[in-house]
C-alpha cells in the first residue's frame, strides 16, 4: 500500500509518520486489501478543518477527522481491464483535535493520532457511524485493530 502523507503543521516527527504507515498498513491487512491501493493523510490545523468541513459537510466547525473515498477496494470492475493502484482516497487529520483529544481521554498524542488514521481509513472502506448498528460495528473494528496493534487504550 502507498501512503503519502502531508503534514502542513510541520508537527510530526518521522517516528509519527513511520507509525501511521506502519499502522494504516495493518488495518488494511486486516481488512484484506489485497489489491494495490494508494492513499493520502494530510495534517491540518483546526482553522482548515474548519474550512474543509464547513466546505464539504456544512459544519462551520473543525471535526477531528475527514475521510473522502475515491476507488472502494470491493468494487466490481465490471469486465474492465483496470491497470495500476486504486485510489482508497483522502484522510484528513485536525492535528489540534489530536492534541486535545488525547488529553481529554487520558492517552497518548500517537494513541489518538493513529486512532483518527484508522477511523478515516475504515471510512475510506464504506464503513459508517450513521446509526446504532453501523456505529457498534465501526467502532468495535477500530478498536480491535488498535488493540492488536497494541495501541489500545
Amino acid at each position: 500500500m502507498e501512503i503519502d502523507i502531508t503534514d502542513n503543521t510541520n508537527t510530526l516527527s518521522d517516528s509519527h509518520i513511520g507509525l501511521l504507515k506502519e499502522a494504516l498498513s495493518f488495518a488494511a491487512s486486516k481488512e484484506k486489501i489485497m489489491n494495490e491501493v494508494e492513499l493520502s493523510l494530510s495534517i491540518v490545523e483546526n482553522e482548515e478543518m474548519k474550512k474543509l468541513n464547513n466546505q464539504y459537510r456544512n459544519k462551520n466547525e473543525p471535526t477531528d477527522v475527514l475521510s473522502f473515498e475515491m476507488d472502494n477496494p470491493f468494487m466490481e470492475l465490471d469486465n474492465e481491464i483496470y491497470q495500476g493502484p486504486l485510489q482508497l482516497g483522502d484522510i484528513i487529520i485536525s492535528i489540534d483535535k489530536v492534541k486535545e483529544q488525547s488529553i481529554r481521554f487520558n492517552h497518548s498524542f500517537e494513541r489518538e493520532l493513529t486512532f483518527l488514521a484508522i477511523h478515516g481509513f475504515l471510512h475510506l472502506l464504506g464503513y459508517t457511524h450513521d446509526d446504532k448498528e453501523n456505529e457498534k460495528i465501526m467502532f468495535q473494528k477500530q478498536e480491535a485493530i488498535l488493540e492488536e496493534f497494541s495501541l489500545e487504550r
